[in-house]
């Protein structure tokens, strides 16, 4: 944005961990509280991205006044299930910035698919002894459940989006001899703030 002129301010944020094996790795049924001061009931240890998602997107909602909440992440398998590097899994709260990003990401050829985040979801987080739990014991599309889990965290922000990208983050691109990084979500975010900001 700096580069192309725009009078925007911008704010990212990376929340990075590992999924060690350690004395101080968390386990499962472990109960943690989080940034905002929920509780989490770890059911699976390997949805580690979404416990710091969790608390990055906090932050940003506490802590900085935003037009917009937007967050990218190679977060579940099932993405990848449900479309391959066709496309990532939308998922926002807000009409006016899903079609933004689906118009934008058709522009781009950054394609995106919106699902949906409806409230039946939530009581397939629920946990008798937090306030939430990482995963749902049920047999439905994880990146839904993650999703709805993310949406707990986002401070009640208007207009957020959740972008799991985790079908096409890493592939065969044009400028590479082997896969690699194809740095999925730059174009469109660059084009989201070039024309509509």
């Amino acid at each position: 944005a700096a580069e192309m002129q725009l009078p925007v301010n911008i704010v990212a944020i990376l929340p990075i961990t590992d999924n060690a094996i350690s004395e101080n790795a968390f386990l499962p049924s472990d109960v943690i509280t989080a940034y905002n001061g929920k509780t989490i009931e770890v059911l699976n240890t390997d949805a580690e991205g979404r416990m710091i998602l969790a608390d990055g997107l906090s932050y940003m909602a506490k802590n900085f006044k935003t037009d917009f909440l937007i967050d990218l992440a190679t977060l579940t398998g099932s993405s990848v299930r449900m479309f391959g590097d066709t496309c990532g899994a939308l998922f926002s709260n807000n009409e006016e910035l899903r079609n933004l990003l689906i118009k934008t990401g058709d522009k781009t050829n950054q394609r995106l698919w919106n699902l949906p985040l409806w409230d039946v979801w939530k009581d397939d987080i629920q946990s008798d002894v937090a306030d939430i739990k990482n995963i749902s014991m049920k047999p439905i599309g994880d990146c839904i459940i993650a999703a709805k889990f993310l949406e707990q965290f986002i401070e009640n922000h208007p207009k957020w989006a959740h972008l799991d990208i985790a079908g096409v983050a890493f592939g065969n691109v044009g400028y590479a001899k082997e896969k690699a990084a194809t740095g999925f979500g730059v174009q469109l975010l660059a084009d989201l703030i070039e024309n509509y900001h």
